[in-house]
C-alpha cells in the first residue's frame, strides 16, 4: 500500500530514528513516482459487449478459411466429387440395364430409318425419271412438226404444204424434215433391232411397228396412243397374220431351227387397251396385278407358284426407246434371236386401240406385271371368254380386283391417216 506524505529531512534527527526515517522517505518517494506515472499514462477503456458483434466475429472466424480461392476449390471438390461419382455410377448401371434392349431394338430401328431414306430416294428418282421422259418427248415434238402432222392424220404432201405456206425457207426446212430417215422415236413403221433408233427394214408399203430384242438390255420401252390392226379406215392386218398385237418371246421351231425365247421385264404395264380379245399365256410374274378391266366374258385362271422378283440391270445399257402416236397394221415386241431372251427393265404399253384379232401376251418373265383399265369384247355374250388369263400364267403374289363382265361390242373403226 502506498503511503502518502512528504519526505522528512535527515538533519536534526537522532541516530536511532535515521533507519526508520530512511524507510519512510523511500516509501513516500515510490508513491510519488507511481502517482506521477498514473497521471502520465491514459486510463484504458474497456469495450462494451454486444451480442451481434459476437456472432459477426464468429461468422468471420468460420468463413475465414473459405475466402481463399484455393480453399474454395478444395471444398468444392470435396463436396461434389462423391455426387459426381454417384451420377456416373448411375449412368453406367443404366447403360448396363438398357444395353440388351437397345441391341434387341437396333435392327428394327435401323430398318425403319433405312426405309425412310429408301422411300425418299426412290420418290426423287421416280420424279426425275418422269420429268426426264417428259422433257425428252417435248423436245422430240418441238423438233418434229412434220411428224406431228402425220400422226394427226394428214398426208405427207398436205403436211409439207401446210407448213411451207408463204416461205421458201420454211419449205426447205419441212422438206429436210420429210427427207429425214425413219426412226422409232418419230413413230415410223419398220423393223427395229433394239436399241437402234433406225430400222433395219422399212418400206413405203410396210406399216408394221416391230421391235426385236437381243443381247442388249433396254432401260425403258414406251409405246403409247396408237391405233392398230383394222381399227382405222382402209386398214388390214399383214398378210397371213391374225393378231394385231403380239408381245413376248417366241416358241421353239424345228424348221428352221429356233430355240424358245422369253421376254424378261422388270416392270411391265398394260393399260387402256381396247381389244377384241386379250390373252395371257406362258407367263411367270412375281407380282401379278389384274385390276379394273371390263370384258364381254372373262376367265382368270392364273396359278400360284414361286416366280422370282426381277429387275433388269446391265450396267451401261442402251438408252430409252419412246414413241407416241401412229397408225400400224400390227405391233410386235419379241425376242427374235434363237435362245436369247430379250430384256427390258420398264415396259409401258398404254392406250392401244386395236381391232381385227387377239391381243396376245405370251412367254414373258416379269418382276411385276400390271394389266389394268382395259376393255375387251366382241359383243357376243358372256359365254365366250374374250379376256383370258390361262393356267400357264404363274404368280407369286396376285391382285385381282374390280374386273367386271359387261356387254362390250367390237371396237368401231376410226378415221385413219389421209
Amino acid at each position: 500500500m502506498c503511503r502518502e506524505g512528504y519526505a522528512v529531512p535527515y538533519y536534526g534527527q537522532s541516530k536511532e530514528n535515521l533507519t526508520e526515517l530512511h524507510q519512510a522517505n523511500k516509501q513516500i518517494l515510490n508513491c510519488e513516482r507511481i502517482t506521477l506515472i498514473r497521471k502520465l499514462l491514459p486510463k484504458p477503456k474497456l469495450p462494451s459487449f454486444k451480442i451481434a458483434n459476437f456472432f459477426k466475429a464468429l461468422k468471420d472466424l468460420t468463413l475465414l478459411p473459405f475466402r481463399s480461392r484455393v480453399m474454395r476449390k478444395l471444398v468444392s471438390i470435396t463436396l461434389w466429387t462423391p455426387r459426381k461419382i454417384g451420377m456416373l455410377l448411375r449412368q453406367v448401371c443404366y447403360g448396363i440395364v438398357a444395353t440388351p434392349g437397345a441391341i434387341a431394338r437396333s435392327p428394327i430401328q435401323l430398318y425403319h430409318k433405312s426405309k425412310l431414306w429408301r422411300d425418299w430416294i426412290l420418290t426423287k428418282v421416280d420424279y426425275l425419271e418422269a420429268e426426264s421422259a417428259k422433257w425428252k418427248r417435248t423436245f422430240q415434238i418441238i423438233k418434229s412438226p412434220y411428224s406431228i402432222l402425220l400422226k394427226m392424220g394428214f398426208s405427207p404432201q398436205y403436211a409439207i404444204g401446210l407448213l411451207a405456206v408463204g416461205s421458201t425457207a420454211a419449205t426447205g426446212a419441212v422438206a429436210a424434215e420429210a427427207m429425214k430417215p425413219p426412226s422409232f422415236a418419230a413413230g415410223d413403221p419398220g423393223i427395229y433391232n433394239a436399241p437402234l433408233d433406225s430400222p433395219i427394214f422399212s418400206e413405203k408399203d410396210f406399216n408394221t411397228l416391230r421391235l426385236d430384242l437381243g443381247t442388249t438390255p433396254i432401260g425403258v420401252v414406251e409405246i403409247s396412243d396408237i391405233t392398230v390392226g383394222t381399227a382405222y379406215t382402209n386398214s388390214a392386218l399383214p398378210s397371213g397374220e391374225t393378231k394385231p398385237v403380239i408381245v413376248g418371246g417366241l416358241p421353239t421351231v424345228a424348221d428352221p431351227a429356233f430355240a424358245e425365247t422369253f421376254l424378261e421385264v422388270g416392270h411391265m404395264t398394260v393399260d387402256r387397251w381396247r381389244c377384241d380379245t386379250l390373252t395371257l399365256t406362258n407367263i411367270e410374274a412375281h407380282e401379278l396385278i389384274v385390276r379394273d378391266n371390263a370384258s364381254d366374258g372373262q376367265s382368270i385362271s392364273a396359278v400360284a407358284g414361286t416366280p422370282r422378283d426381277r429387275g433388269i440391270s446391265g450396267g451401261n445399257r442402251a438408252a430409252d426407246m419412246l414413241t407416241s402416236g401412229g397408225y400400224y397394221d400390227q405391233v410386235k415386241i419379241t425376242a427374235a434371236t434363237t435362245n436369247v431372251n430379250g430384256k427390258i427393265d420398264r415396259l409401258i404399253l398404254s392406250n392401244l386401240y386395236t381391232k381385227g384379232g387377239a391381243c396376245v401376251l405370251d412367254r414373258i418373265k416379269a418382276g411385276t406385271l400390271e394389266v389394268i383399265l382395259n376393255e375387251v369384247g366382241l359383243g357376243n355374250g358372256f359365254a365366250t371368254k374374250e379376256f383370258t388369263i390361262a393356267t400357264s400364267v404363274i404368280y407369286k403374289n396376285f391382285t385381282n380386283e374390280d374386273n367386271v363382265e359387261v356387254s362390250i361390242a367390237t371396237a368401231p373403226a376410226v378415221s385413219g391417216p389421209s
